[in-house]
Formats: C-alpha cells, sequence, structure tokens
C-alpha cells in the first residue's frame, strides 16, 4: 500500500476587484508596505498577500458589509502595536482601532483598516493565559 501524501498549503492571497489600479497598487506598496508587482501586493514573505484586478465595471467593487474583506494573524501585540501605529503614520483608514477581549484562555486583540475602495483587513493577535 502506498503512502498518501498529504498538501500542505503554504499561503493563499485575498483576490480583490478594485476601481482604479494604479492607485490601488499605490496604496498597498506606500501605505500597507507591500511588495507590488504585475501579479500581487504582499508583506512579510506572503503573510499578507492580494491579488488586485481592476474591475471593468465599478459597480463590481463590492467589499464585505460589516465584516473584513481578509484577516491576518501577528505574532504578539507588541507586534500588532507596532504595525498598528506603522499603518497609521503611513495614512491608514483606520475602521476599527485597537481592542482587547478576554475570554476565559486568554485574550484577543484587534484592529482593521480600510483600504480606498473600502475593502477592510482587520489584524489581530491573541495571549493566552
Amino acid at each position: 500500500m502506498t503512502e498518501q501524501v498529504k498538501a500542505k498549503i503554504e499561503n493563499s492571497l485575498t483576490v480583490l476587484l478594485v476601481s482604479d489600479l494604479e492607485k490601488s497598487n499605490q496604496y498597498y506598496r506606500d501605505v500597507l508596505g507591500c511588495e507590488v508587482n504585475d501579479v500581487w501586493a504582499i508583506r512579510d514573505d506572503f503573510g499578507l498577500g492580494f491579488k488586485l484586478i481592476q474591475a471593468k465595471d465599478p459597480q463590481d467593487v463590492i467589499p464585505n458589509k460589516g465584516t473584513w474583506n481578509t484577516y491576518a494573524y501577528v505574532e504578539n501585540f507588541s507586534g500588532l502595536d507596532a504595525l498598528y501605529e506603522e499603518l497609521k503614520a503611513k495614512g491608514a483608514t483606520i475602521a476599527l482601532e485597537p481592542i482587547v477581549e478576554d475570554h476565559d484562555w486568554g485574550s484577543w486583540k484587534e484592529f482593521a483598516i480600510k483600504d480606498i475602495d473600502g475593502y477592510v483587513i482587520g489584524f489581530g493577535s491573541g495571549n493566552r493565559n
């Protein structure tokens, strides 16, 4: 019997239809700190990754309502705080100021930003008791 190989997903990209590809590329590069090229906008070795596609019709740009379009995990609260300060200093629109929620297992802290098309990107980190 042959041993079955289990596939491992290394990274993923969030695909976003954007209203102005050039402006979005600039935002993701200058504000989010992504490496931007014709294929993707990535940061931290695909820790955060996007495929930005020019929408043919502005009505196709539809951010999720009431929740994030993508969410990224940061290793610890100090890293999350540093990221918040970095993005805020670069002019990111803050959609959710940092908040901490206490749970029986520990604390979860998160914040969110909004890009130029209204897509919300959340960032969070947990501290176990």
